[in-house]
């Protein structure tokens, strides 16, 4: 089993703490999925500064494929956070080198190696999809809590698996689900925080979490979608996976940082 995350990275800046940690969706996924025992690659681009040499030797580290990780004359994305009792806020976001990041034809040929490619709304990878899609490649892509974003209408259609995130299981959420998932995906899955997830593959299923305490949520959705995905490509029933990311969450919610 071989997944591929491909996208945004950063350096999650905690102001209270004065302590930077490597971060960003695609990098959380493909950090998790070592930790679970998947091999994982990550493609994307870092700024030749203090930051980016933190985040390419945390993640080498790890054991995740940085082949196709590349390097430019820049600034790293640089995310301010501050943790108030346990839950993230988010303030500036200097988006460095990454503003400009795009995928070439042999980045596609190696995404189209794996088994899978992870992306998120903030990969600049929209555009892309479709050329993934047609090169074979089943796809996920984490559209957080950006319910109308216009990326999502870009990407939608070639999205196998599409994850949002949501305060409550609600009727106009469940109509949302139904929606997007007429528009191409096999399946929609809303984590919903303490309430758990639900999915929508044509009918709805539930589950709730994995008690545990809560030192920071940062990570948690991306470790979720990481177990989600492997127990996915595992062949297991979709109550077991969304058992398998709730399990895989509740560690990453334990630590300061996303890893």
């Amino acid at each position: 089993m071989r997944i591929a995350t491909v996208g945004d990275n950063c350096i999650d800046y905690y102001q209270n703490l004065d302590q930077g940690f490597p971060g960003g969706n695609p990098v959380n996924v493909a950090v998790y999925l070592k930790r679970l025992g998947v091999s994982s690659s990550y493609v994307g681009v870092i700024g030749n500064d203090r930051y980016g040499k933190i985040l390419k030797e945390a993640l080498a580290s790890k054991g995740v494929d940085l082949t196709h990780l590349y390097e430019k004359e820049g600034k790293t994305a640089v995310t301010q956070v501050e943790l108030v009792d346990g839950e993230r806020v988010f303030g500036d976001y200097d988006e460095g080198v990454l503003k400009d990041f795009k995928l070439t034809e042999e980045d596609l040929e190696f995404l189209a190696s794996h088994d899978l490619v992870v992306s998120g709304i903030w990969g600049k990878v929209e555009d892309r999809m479709v050329d993934l899609k047609s090169r074979g490649c089943r796809i996920a892509f984490d559209f957080a809590t950006k319910l109308e974003d216009p990326v999502k209408e870009v990407a939608i259609p070639h999205v196998d698996y599409a994850f949002f995130a949501a305060d409550e299981d609600t009727p106009e959420l469940r109509n949302f689900m139904e929606i997007e998932q007429r528009k191409g995906p096999k399946m929609v899955i809303v984590t919903l925080g303490e309430q758990g997830s639900i999915a929508y593959d044509g009918q709805f299923h539930r589950f709730g979490i994995v008690p545990c305490e809560v030192v920071d949520s940062m990570g948690a959705g991306d470790s979720y979608i990481a177990g989600f995905l492997k127990a996915l490509l595992e062949g297991q029933t979709i109550e077991e996976c969304m058992k398998k990311g709730a399990e895989n969450s509740s560690v990453t919610l334990g630590y300061t940082g996303a890893w």
